[in-house]
Protein backbone atom coordinates (compact mmCIF):
# COMPACT_ATOMS: atom_id res chain seq x y z
CA UNK A 1 0.00 0.00 0.00
CA UNK A 2 0.93 3.18 -0.55
CA UNK A 3 -0.06 6.48 0.71
CA UNK A 4 -0.38 10.70 -0.41
CA UNK A 5 -1.40 13.48 1.48
CA UNK A 6 -2.39 16.25 -0.70
CA UNK A 7 -2.44 19.92 1.00
CA UNK A 8 -5.82 20.50 -1.60
CA UNK A 9 -7.49 17.70 -3.71
CA UNK A 10 -10.68 18.31 -6.11
CA UNK A 11 -12.04 14.49 -6.27
CA UNK A 12 -14.07 15.09 -9.82
CA UNK A 13 -17.04 15.18 -8.24
CA UNK A 14 -18.49 18.66 -7.33
CA UNK A 15 -16.74 22.14 -6.89
CA UNK A 16 -15.57 21.73 -4.04
CA UNK A 17 -11.73 21.49 -2.93
CA UNK A 18 -10.64 19.51 -0.25
CA UNK A 19 -8.04 20.02 2.27
CA UNK A 20 -5.49 17.36 4.04
CA UNK A 21 -6.70 14.41 2.11
CA UNK A 22 -4.81 11.19 2.73
CA UNK A 23 -4.77 9.01 -0.28
CA UNK A 24 -4.40 4.93 0.29
CA UNK A 25 -3.59 3.50 -3.15
CA UNK A 26 -3.09 -0.42 -3.26
CA UNK A 27 -2.80 -2.76 -6.53
CA UNK A 28 -3.29 0.60 -9.07
CA UNK A 29 -6.97 1.44 -7.14
CA UNK A 30 -7.59 3.87 -4.74
CA UNK A 31 -8.57 1.77 -1.49
CA UNK A 32 -9.56 5.03 0.41
CA UNK A 33 -9.65 8.80 0.47
CA UNK A 34 -10.22 10.89 3.91
CA UNK A 35 -10.10 14.86 3.70
CA UNK A 36 -9.06 17.07 6.91
CA UNK A 37 -6.74 14.68 7.69
CA UNK A 38 -4.32 15.97 10.38
CA UNK A 39 -2.30 13.50 12.16
CA UNK A 40 -1.42 11.81 8.52
CA UNK A 41 1.10 8.40 8.74
CA UNK A 42 4.82 9.67 8.53
CA UNK A 43 5.20 7.34 5.65
CA UNK A 44 2.55 8.91 3.60
CA UNK A 45 4.30 11.20 0.52
CA UNK A 46 3.33 14.92 0.73
CA UNK A 47 1.72 16.75 -2.75
CA UNK A 48 1.43 20.26 -2.05
CA UNK A 49 -0.52 22.18 -4.51
CA UNK A 50 -3.90 20.87 -5.84
CA UNK A 51 -4.53 17.52 -6.76
CA UNK A 52 -6.71 16.75 -9.04
CA UNK A 53 -7.66 13.75 -11.27
CA UNK A 54 -5.42 12.51 -14.42
CA UNK A 55 -6.15 14.66 -17.55
CA UNK A 56 -7.17 12.94 -20.76
CA UNK A 57 -6.44 13.62 -23.95
CA UNK A 58 -8.86 12.57 -25.85
CA UNK A 59 -7.86 13.32 -29.64
CA UNK A 60 -3.68 12.68 -30.27
CA UNK A 61 -2.15 11.87 -33.67
CA UNK A 62 1.30 12.35 -32.32
CA UNK A 63 3.08 12.22 -35.55
CA UNK A 64 1.92 15.96 -35.70
CA UNK A 65 4.06 16.94 -32.85
CA UNK A 66 7.01 17.38 -35.82
CA UNK A 67 4.68 20.29 -37.27
CA UNK A 68 4.49 22.39 -34.72
CA UNK A 69 6.29 26.10 -35.65
CA UNK A 70 6.60 24.35 -39.57
CA UNK A 71 3.10 25.38 -40.92
CA UNK A 72 2.48 28.80 -40.25
CA UNK A 73 4.90 31.41 -42.14
CA UNK A 74 2.45 30.89 -45.53
CA UNK A 75 -1.06 31.25 -44.20
CA UNK A 76 -2.64 29.07 -46.16
CA UNK A 77 -5.87 26.55 -45.26
CA UNK A 78 -6.38 23.42 -43.38
CA UNK A 79 -5.88 21.87 -47.18
CA UNK A 80 -2.33 23.31 -47.51
CA UNK A 81 -1.56 22.14 -44.23
CA UNK A 82 -2.94 18.90 -44.91
CA UNK A 83 -0.08 18.61 -47.53
CA UNK A 84 3.11 19.35 -44.87
CA UNK A 85 1.09 16.78 -42.80
CA UNK A 86 0.97 14.11 -45.46
CA UNK A 87 5.02 15.14 -46.03
CA UNK A 88 5.74 14.08 -42.11
CA UNK A 89 3.27 10.80 -42.59
CA UNK A 90 5.30 9.62 -45.62
CA UNK A 91 8.71 9.60 -43.56
CA UNK A 92 7.18 7.26 -41.43
CA UNK A 93 8.10 3.79 -40.64
CA UNK A 94 7.52 1.43 -37.08
CA UNK A 95 11.09 2.58 -35.84
CA UNK A 96 10.71 6.42 -36.25
CA UNK A 97 6.83 6.40 -35.34
CA UNK A 98 7.88 5.12 -32.05
CA UNK A 99 10.45 7.75 -30.92
CA UNK A 100 8.30 10.06 -32.19
CA UNK A 101 5.30 8.65 -30.18
CA UNK A 102 7.53 7.43 -26.90
CA UNK A 103 8.78 11.25 -26.81
CA UNK A 104 5.38 13.13 -27.71
CA UNK A 105 3.78 10.87 -24.87
CA UNK A 106 6.50 11.70 -22.54
CA UNK A 107 5.53 15.83 -23.16
CA UNK A 108 2.19 14.66 -22.75
CA UNK A 109 2.81 12.99 -19.24
CA UNK A 110 4.82 16.07 -18.43
CA UNK A 111 1.66 17.97 -18.64
CA UNK A 112 -0.44 16.08 -16.80
CA UNK A 113 -2.10 13.63 -19.32
CA UNK A 114 -2.41 10.43 -18.02
CA UNK A 115 -4.55 8.50 -20.69
CA UNK A 116 -5.00 9.09 -24.34
CA UNK A 117 -6.79 8.62 -27.37
CA UNK A 118 -4.47 8.17 -30.23
CA UNK A 119 -6.69 8.27 -33.32
CA UNK A 120 -4.33 5.79 -35.83
CA UNK A 121 -3.95 5.89 -39.31
CA UNK A 122 -0.93 5.26 -41.04
CA UNK A 123 -0.89 1.83 -41.10
CA UNK A 124 1.00 0.57 -43.86
CA UNK A 125 4.13 0.75 -45.90
CA UNK A 126 4.38 2.86 -49.08
CA UNK A 127 2.08 2.53 -51.72
CA UNK A 128 -0.09 0.81 -49.22
CA UNK A 129 1.94 -2.40 -49.02
CA UNK A 130 1.47 -4.53 -45.78
CA UNK A 131 4.54 -5.00 -43.24
CA UNK A 132 5.41 -8.50 -42.31
CA UNK A 133 3.42 -7.78 -39.23
CA UNK A 134 0.67 -5.92 -40.93
CA UNK A 135 0.22 -4.05 -37.39
CA UNK A 136 3.79 -3.17 -36.75
CA UNK A 137 3.06 0.92 -36.75
CA UNK A 138 -0.17 -0.11 -34.15
CA UNK A 139 2.49 -1.81 -31.89
CA UNK A 140 5.02 0.82 -32.39
CA UNK A 141 2.39 2.61 -30.60
CA UNK A 142 1.04 0.92 -28.24
CA UNK A 143 4.75 0.34 -26.76
CA UNK A 144 5.60 3.68 -26.58
CA UNK A 145 2.76 4.80 -24.57
CA UNK A 146 4.04 1.38 -22.33
CA UNK A 147 7.40 2.96 -22.47
CA UNK A 148 6.17 6.13 -20.39
CA UNK A 149 3.25 4.59 -18.64
CA UNK A 150 0.56 6.54 -19.94
CA UNK A 151 -2.54 4.68 -20.65
CA UNK A 152 -3.83 4.63 -24.21
CA UNK A 153 -6.97 3.82 -26.28
CA UNK A 154 -5.69 3.00 -29.85
CA UNK A 155 -8.54 3.91 -31.69
CA UNK A 156 -7.23 1.93 -34.68
CA UNK A 157 -8.96 4.21 -37.68
CA UNK A 158 -10.71 2.88 -41.37
CA UNK A 159 -9.70 5.11 -44.24
CA UNK A 160 -10.33 4.26 -47.66
CA UNK A 161 -10.82 6.80 -49.85
CA UNK A 162 -9.89 10.69 -50.43
CA UNK A 163 -13.32 11.79 -50.69
CA UNK A 164 -16.76 11.44 -51.62
CA UNK A 165 -15.83 9.03 -55.06
CA UNK A 166 -12.63 10.35 -55.16
CA UNK A 167 -9.50 7.51 -55.33
CA UNK A 168 -6.63 7.88 -52.19
CA UNK A 169 -3.40 9.68 -53.13
CA UNK A 170 0.15 8.28 -53.11
CA UNK A 171 0.28 8.85 -49.05
CA UNK A 172 -3.22 8.05 -48.38
CA UNK A 173 -2.60 4.70 -49.63
CA UNK A 174 -0.66 3.92 -46.38
CA UNK A 175 -3.61 4.19 -44.50
CA UNK A 176 -5.92 1.87 -46.14
CA UNK A 177 -6.92 -2.01 -45.94
CA UNK A 178 -8.67 -1.60 -48.94
CA UNK A 179 -12.11 -2.29 -47.53
CA UNK A 180 -13.94 -2.53 -44.20
CA UNK A 181 -13.91 -6.26 -43.98
CA UNK A 182 -10.15 -5.94 -44.20
CA UNK A 183 -9.81 -3.03 -41.42
CA UNK A 184 -11.41 -5.84 -39.23
CA UNK A 185 -9.77 -9.03 -39.65
CA UNK A 186 -6.34 -6.21 -39.34
CA UNK A 187 -7.55 -4.78 -36.19
CA UNK A 188 -8.95 -7.69 -34.95
CA UNK A 189 -5.11 -9.17 -34.18
CA UNK A 190 -4.50 -6.20 -31.87
CA UNK A 191 -4.77 -6.95 -28.22
CA UNK A 192 -6.12 -5.09 -25.00
CA UNK A 193 -3.39 -5.00 -22.47
CA UNK A 194 -3.44 -3.69 -18.93
CA UNK A 195 -3.18 -0.21 -19.72
CA UNK A 196 -4.31 -0.45 -23.38
CA UNK A 197 -7.88 -0.36 -24.88
CA UNK A 198 -8.61 -0.82 -28.65
CA UNK A 199 -11.00 1.27 -30.29
CA UNK A 200 -11.57 2.51 -33.35
CA UNK A 201 -12.13 5.35 -35.52
CA UNK A 202 -14.07 6.35 -39.00
CA UNK A 203 -11.86 8.59 -40.27
CA UNK A 204 -14.39 10.86 -41.55
CA UNK A 205 -17.21 10.56 -43.24
CA UNK A 206 -15.28 11.79 -46.84
CA UNK A 207 -12.79 8.94 -46.13
CA UNK A 208 -14.95 5.35 -45.04
CA UNK A 209 -18.09 5.26 -48.07
CA UNK A 210 -21.33 5.32 -46.11
CA UNK A 211 -22.08 1.45 -47.12
CA UNK A 212 -18.54 0.53 -45.10
CA UNK A 213 -18.93 2.45 -41.95
CA UNK A 214 -21.76 -0.10 -40.56
CA UNK A 215 -19.01 -2.37 -40.26
CA UNK A 216 -16.95 -0.40 -38.91
CA UNK A 217 -19.68 0.45 -36.06
CA UNK A 218 -20.48 -2.93 -35.46
CA UNK A 219 -17.12 -4.39 -34.84
CA UNK A 220 -16.67 -1.48 -31.90
CA UNK A 221 -20.30 -2.39 -30.72
CA UNK A 222 -19.38 -6.07 -30.62
CA UNK A 223 -16.91 -5.15 -28.65
CA UNK A 224 -17.93 -2.61 -26.66
CA UNK A 225 -15.25 -0.59 -27.17
CA UNK A 226 -15.20 3.40 -28.03
CA UNK A 227 -15.75 4.49 -31.23
CA UNK A 228 -14.37 8.19 -32.61
CA UNK A 229 -15.21 10.11 -35.64
CA UNK A 230 -13.82 13.30 -37.23
CA UNK A 231 -17.15 15.23 -37.72
CA UNK A 232 -18.12 18.74 -39.87
CA UNK A 233 -14.31 20.06 -39.17
CA UNK A 234 -14.51 21.48 -42.32
CA UNK A 235 -17.17 23.64 -43.91
CA UNK A 236 -16.34 22.01 -47.08
CA UNK A 237 -16.81 18.36 -45.76
CA UNK A 238 -20.52 19.44 -44.93
CA UNK A 239 -20.89 21.12 -48.19
CA UNK A 240 -19.73 18.22 -50.22
CA UNK A 241 -22.03 15.69 -47.99
CA UNK A 242 -25.04 17.24 -48.68
CA UNK A 243 -24.14 17.67 -52.66
CA UNK A 244 -23.36 13.71 -52.85
CA UNK A 245 -25.71 12.59 -50.07
CA UNK A 246 -28.70 15.22 -49.73
CA UNK A 247 -27.62 15.20 -45.74
CA UNK A 248 -25.49 16.63 -42.92
CA UNK A 249 -22.11 14.42 -41.66
CA UNK A 250 -23.94 13.67 -38.70
CA UNK A 251 -27.06 12.65 -40.10
CA UNK A 252 -25.15 9.76 -42.54
CA UNK A 253 -23.37 8.28 -40.11
CA UNK A 254 -26.79 8.29 -37.84
CA UNK A 255 -28.42 6.04 -40.88
CA UNK A 256 -25.23 4.02 -41.17
CA UNK A 257 -25.67 2.88 -37.22
CA UNK A 258 -21.98 4.65 -36.36
CA UNK A 259 -24.06 7.00 -33.54
CA UNK A 260 -24.27 5.36 -30.32
CA UNK A 261 -23.18 5.49 -26.56
CA UNK A 262 -19.54 4.51 -27.83
CA UNK A 263 -18.98 6.92 -30.15
CA UNK A 264 -17.46 10.30 -29.75
CA UNK A 265 -17.52 12.98 -32.76
CA UNK A 266 -14.53 14.61 -32.98
CA UNK A 267 -14.20 18.79 -33.76
CA UNK A 268 -17.89 19.20 -34.59
CA UNK A 269 -17.49 22.56 -35.62
CA UNK A 270 -19.57 22.98 -38.31
CA UNK A 271 -22.41 21.07 -36.20
CA UNK A 272 -26.10 22.76 -36.61
CA UNK A 273 -28.76 22.19 -34.16
CA UNK A 274 -30.43 19.25 -35.53
CA UNK A 275 -27.15 17.30 -35.28
CA UNK A 276 -26.38 18.52 -31.52
CA UNK A 277 -29.93 17.14 -30.85
CA UNK A 278 -29.36 13.68 -33.02
CA UNK A 279 -25.85 13.11 -30.70
CA UNK A 280 -27.66 13.71 -27.91
CA UNK A 281 -30.13 11.45 -28.40
CA UNK A 282 -27.64 9.18 -29.73
CA UNK A 283 -25.92 9.47 -26.12
CA UNK A 284 -22.48 10.72 -28.36
CA UNK A 285 -19.57 12.66 -27.14
CA UNK A 286 -18.45 15.33 -28.13
CA UNK A 287 -14.52 15.80 -28.27
CA UNK A 288 -13.00 19.32 -29.13
CA UNK A 289 -9.72 20.37 -29.59
CA UNK A 290 -10.03 23.89 -29.63
CA UNK A 291 -5.90 25.13 -29.79
CA UNK A 292 -5.71 23.00 -33.33
CA UNK A 293 -9.32 24.43 -34.40
CA UNK A 294 -7.39 27.98 -33.85
CA UNK A 295 -4.70 27.05 -35.48
CA UNK A 296 -6.16 25.56 -38.96
CA UNK A 297 -8.71 28.27 -38.90
CA UNK A 298 -11.37 25.83 -38.91
CA UNK A 299 -14.08 27.97 -36.97
CA UNK A 300 -15.47 28.03 -32.79
CA UNK A 301 -17.53 25.05 -32.12
CA UNK A 302 -20.73 23.96 -30.43
CA UNK A 303 -18.66 22.65 -27.24
CA UNK A 304 -21.38 24.68 -25.13
CA UNK A 305 -24.48 24.06 -27.15
CA UNK A 306 -23.19 20.65 -26.80
CA UNK A 307 -22.88 20.18 -23.13
CA UNK A 308 -26.20 21.79 -22.32
CA UNK A 309 -28.04 19.48 -24.50
CA UNK A 310 -26.30 16.80 -21.88
CA UNK A 311 -23.65 15.84 -24.95
CA UNK A 312 -20.34 14.64 -22.59
CA UNK A 313 -17.99 16.89 -23.98
CA UNK A 314 -13.95 15.86 -23.49
CA UNK A 315 -10.81 17.93 -25.33
CA UNK A 316 -7.66 16.86 -27.23
CA UNK A 317 -4.84 18.13 -28.26
CA UNK A 318 -4.69 16.62 -31.79
CA UNK A 319 -2.40 18.37 -33.87
CA UNK A 320 -0.33 19.00 -30.69
CA UNK A 321 0.48 22.94 -31.86
CA UNK A 322 0.57 23.06 -27.79
CA UNK A 323 -0.05 20.19 -25.06
CA UNK A 324 -1.99 21.91 -22.74
CA UNK A 325 -4.80 20.57 -21.79
CA UNK A 326 -5.63 23.38 -19.43
CA UNK A 327 -5.90 25.52 -22.48
CA UNK A 328 -7.98 23.20 -24.54
CA UNK A 329 -10.27 23.11 -21.60
CA UNK A 330 -10.59 27.20 -21.04
CA UNK A 331 -10.88 28.10 -24.71
CA UNK A 332 -14.08 26.48 -25.44
CA UNK A 333 -15.52 29.06 -22.41
CA UNK A 334 -12.97 31.99 -23.66
CA UNK A 335 -13.69 30.89 -27.42
CA UNK A 336 -17.69 31.13 -26.77
CA UNK A 337 -17.12 34.53 -25.25
CA UNK A 338 -15.98 35.67 -28.39
CA UNK A 339 -18.50 34.28 -30.04
CA UNK A 340 -21.40 35.71 -28.31
CA UNK A 341 -19.53 38.48 -26.32
CA UNK A 342 -20.87 37.81 -23.05
CA UNK A 343 -18.64 35.92 -20.16
CA UNK A 344 -20.35 32.61 -17.69
CA UNK A 345 -20.86 29.84 -19.98
CA UNK A 346 -18.53 26.66 -18.50
CA UNK A 347 -18.25 26.81 -14.65
CA UNK A 348 -14.46 26.19 -13.60
CA UNK A 349 -15.45 22.68 -11.95
CA UNK A 350 -16.84 21.76 -15.97
CA UNK A 351 -14.06 23.17 -17.58
CA UNK A 352 -11.79 20.81 -15.67
CA UNK A 353 -14.30 17.91 -16.03
CA UNK A 354 -14.52 17.74 -19.38
CA UNK A 355 -10.08 17.88 -19.50
CA UNK A 356 -10.55 15.21 -16.44
CA UNK A 357 -13.76 12.45 -16.68
CA UNK A 358 -15.54 13.58 -20.04
CA UNK A 359 -11.98 12.60 -21.42
CA UNK A 360 -11.75 9.46 -19.37
CA UNK A 361 -15.28 8.75 -20.32
CA UNK A 362 -14.75 8.78 -24.22
CA UNK A 363 -11.79 6.44 -23.91
CA UNK A 364 -12.81 3.71 -21.91
CA UNK A 365 -11.24 4.96 -19.00
CA UNK A 366 -14.48 6.09 -16.88
CA UNK A 367 -12.88 4.50 -13.56
CA UNK A 368 -10.07 7.30 -14.29
CA UNK A 369 -12.14 10.38 -14.21
CA UNK A 370 -12.51 11.19 -10.60
CA UNK A 371 -10.73 9.73 -7.74
CA UNK A 372 -12.85 7.68 -5.71
CA UNK A 373 -12.33 4.66 -3.40
CA UNK A 374 -11.92 1.68 -5.93
CA UNK A 375 -11.36 3.81 -9.02
CA UNK A 376 -7.60 3.84 -10.90
CA UNK A 377 -5.19 5.70 -8.92
CA UNK A 378 -4.41 8.44 -11.53
CA UNK A 379 -3.93 11.59 -10.23
CA UNK A 380 -1.84 14.51 -10.67
CA UNK A 381 -0.40 17.78 -8.77
CA UNK A 382 -0.23 20.85 -10.04
CA UNK A 383 2.15 23.59 -7.91
CA UNK A 384 0.25 26.94 -6.82
CA UNK A 385 3.21 28.87 -6.26
CA UNK A 386 4.20 29.14 -10.21
CA UNK A 387 4.01 32.80 -11.39
CA UNK A 388 1.06 31.95 -13.15
CA UNK A 389 -0.79 30.76 -9.96
CA UNK A 390 1.41 32.43 -7.04
CA UNK A 391 -1.27 34.36 -4.84
CA UNK A 392 -4.78 32.04 -5.79
CA UNK A 393 -7.56 32.23 -3.21
CA UNK A 394 -7.70 29.29 -1.77
CA UNK A 395 -11.56 29.69 -1.72
CA UNK A 396 -11.18 29.85 -5.86
CA UNK A 397 -8.35 26.99 -6.71
CA UNK A 398 -10.49 25.49 -9.11
CA UNK A 399 -11.20 28.71 -10.88
CA UNK A 400 -7.64 29.55 -10.70
CA UNK A 401 -6.57 26.44 -12.16
CA UNK A 402 -9.43 26.80 -14.94
CA UNK A 403 -8.34 29.73 -15.99
CA UNK A 404 -4.41 30.82 -15.06
CA UNK A 405 -2.61 26.87 -15.20
CA UNK A 406 -0.21 25.34 -17.58
CA UNK A 407 1.12 22.31 -18.72
CA UNK A 408 4.52 23.41 -17.07
CA UNK A 409 2.52 23.63 -13.64
CA UNK A 410 1.91 19.70 -13.28
CA UNK A 411 4.92 18.55 -11.33
CA UNK A 412 3.94 15.08 -10.31
CA UNK A 413 1.61 12.55 -12.15
CA UNK A 414 1.08 9.18 -10.97
CA UNK A 415 -0.86 6.65 -13.03
CA UNK A 416 -2.13 3.25 -11.56
CA UNK A 417 -0.91 4.41 -8.51
CA UNK A 418 3.11 3.98 -9.92
CA UNK A 419 4.77 7.71 -10.23
CA UNK A 420 5.87 8.64 -13.54
CA UNK A 421 6.56 11.92 -13.53
CA UNK A 422 8.06 13.60 -9.96
CA UNK A 423 9.25 16.72 -9.73
CA UNK A 424 9.03 17.64 -13.30
CA UNK A 425 10.83 15.17 -14.46
CA UNK A 426 9.62 12.02 -15.96
CA UNK A 427 11.38 8.67 -14.76
CA UNK A 428 11.99 7.01 -17.88
CA UNK A 429 12.74 9.77 -20.55
CA UNK A 430 15.51 12.14 -18.61
CA UNK A 431 15.74 14.47 -21.36
CA UNK A 432 12.14 14.83 -23.15
CA UNK A 433 13.11 18.03 -25.48
CA UNK A 434 16.42 16.43 -26.66
CA UNK A 435 13.98 12.76 -27.28
CA UNK A 436 11.69 15.32 -29.16
CA UNK A 437 14.27 16.56 -31.42
CA UNK A 438 15.87 13.49 -32.57
CA UNK A 439 12.75 12.37 -33.46
CA UNK A 440 11.56 15.24 -35.17
CA UNK A 441 14.59 15.65 -37.04
CA UNK A 442 14.01 11.88 -38.14
CA UNK A 443 10.82 12.72 -40.30
CA UNK A 444 11.63 16.08 -41.50
CA UNK A 445 15.00 16.39 -42.84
Amino acid sequence: MTEWLAEHAWLGIDDKVERDVLIRVEEGRVTSIAAGVDRPPSTAHRLTGLVIPGLANAHSHCFHRALRGRTNSDGGTFWTWREAMYGVAARLNPETYHALAKATFAEMALAGVTSVGEFHYVHHAAHGREYSDRNAMGEALIAAANEIGIRMTLLDTCYLTGGFGSPLDEVQQRFSDGDAQRWVERVSDLRPQAQIHIGAAIHSVRAVPADQMTLVARWADVHQTPLHVHLSEQRAENDACASVHGCTPTQLLDEAGALGDHTTAIHGTHCGPADITLLQAARCGLCMCPTTERDLGDGIGPAHDAARAGVNVSVGSDGHSVIDLFEEARAMELDERLRVESRGHWTPAALLRAATGGGQAALGWAEAGRMTTGGLADFIAIDLETPRLAGADPGHLLEAVAYAAAAADVYEVVVGGRVIVSNRHHRSVQNVPDALRRAIAAVTT
